[in-house]
């Protein structure tokens, strides 16, 4: 397999990301009254890393992922780097990135002297467990990093946080509206946002019991067909939660996928609604796999370009609302 599991991991429709859910089952973080851009500040991440600066970081660079989380709460990253080409990556229409340097367009390549004219405070990116019982693997590069040595490189330029994406859902809405909240956004942004949320998860619900169908989240390449495990992506997680069926043919076995090879592809054609990842095959691709064009769902035209949504209160809120029009407007294939 030439791609890692963990570059796979945050691409997911997931890539990715898995909010436990419902109104009450996530907290929201309270700001410091007497916190201000000009005290003194510290912030401990998901990692245990503690950074403390003399004052707000007001300058932040950060992973895609995550900036379209600060984004949708009022903060205007100074760069961003991502794994698809920033300016196409439709997750970024509703915001205005001409003041936002674009310094990384391919996981991994950053890059560094345009980061460091764009003098951050702080960088921000994730980092994925190894395993179900959410070990974190401090030897091995973050996520979105190339490999220690980048890193290192990126730590010269500000201090890097990192937001763990495993496990719920609701656990990483919290690290970015934590994370949101020691920036300076106000309670009140946070809460709006989460009514929003709250509206678009109800409606979810909705739309998987109406629908009753089973939904196939993958990534697909000439190795084969990787099926994401749903209990192991947050955002899938979090859907699961609120009553989508997603495939989940082997839900003990390996850690976050089901892979398949194209020889064996027809043991996994049994969702109704195939969520493909965006960096991987498409459905002309697919159709041009002879074991998978007779795949039911393929046939019928229900196959969507997904990329996973940033884990915040609005970003979800309008995933959320699109995964219901697709269920609503799908039928059963299998």
């Amino acid at each position: 397999m030439t791609t890692s599991r963990s570059r796979l991991a945050a691409a997911l429709i997931a890539p990715v990301l898995t909010i436990a859910l419902l109104a009450g089952c996530s907290s929201t973080p309270q700001a410091d009254p007497a916190a201000s851009a000009d005290a003194a500040w510290s912030f401990t991440d998901d990692t245990g890393t503690t950074v403390t600066l003399d004052h707000r970081p007001e300058r932040v660079a950060s992973y895609a992922d995550y900036a379209i989380g600060l984004l949708s709460y009022g903060l205007d990253p100074v760069a961003v780097f991502g794994r698809v080409d920033v300016a196409s990556d439709d997750r970024f229409a509703d915001y205005d990135l001409g003041d936002t340097a674009v310094v990384g367009n391919t996981y991994g390549e950053i890059d560094l002297e345009a980061l460091a004219e764009a003098a951050p405070d702080l960088i921000v990116t994730g980092i994925y467990p190894t395993d179900r019982e959410g070990t974190l693997d401090l030897t091995a590069p973050y996520y979105g990093f190339a490999d220690m040595e980048q890193q290192a490189q990126l730590e010269k330029i500000a201090p890097v946080v990192a937001i763990e994406v495993g496990g719920a859902g609701s656990d990483v809405i919290d690290s970015l509206n934590r994370l949101s909240s020691a920036l300076g956004v106000s309670d009140d942004t946070i809460a709006t946002a989460k009514a929003e949320y709250d509206t678009a998860a109800a409606d979810l619900t909705a739309a998987a019991a109406e629908s009753d169908l089973e939904v196939t989240q993958m990534y697909a390449s000439a190795d084969g067909i990787y099926v994401v495990k749903p209990a192991d992506e947050p955002e899938t997680q979090l859907y699961s939660d609120l009553g989508v069926t997603f495939t989940d043919a082997h839900p003990d076995g390996d850690y976050y996928w089901d892979i398949y090879s194209w020889e064996n592809a027809a043991q996994m054609m049994t969702g109704d609604v195939l969520l493909v990842n965006v960096e991987g095959y498409g459905a002309a691709e697919l159709a041009a796999q002879p074991t998978f064009a007779s795949h039911p769902a393929l046939v019928a035209g229900q196959v969507h370009s997904w990329n996973g949504a940033a884990l915040d209160y609005r970003s979800q809120a309008a995933h959320m609302e699109q995964l219901a029009s697709i269920l609503r407007e799908s039928k059963a294939v299998s």
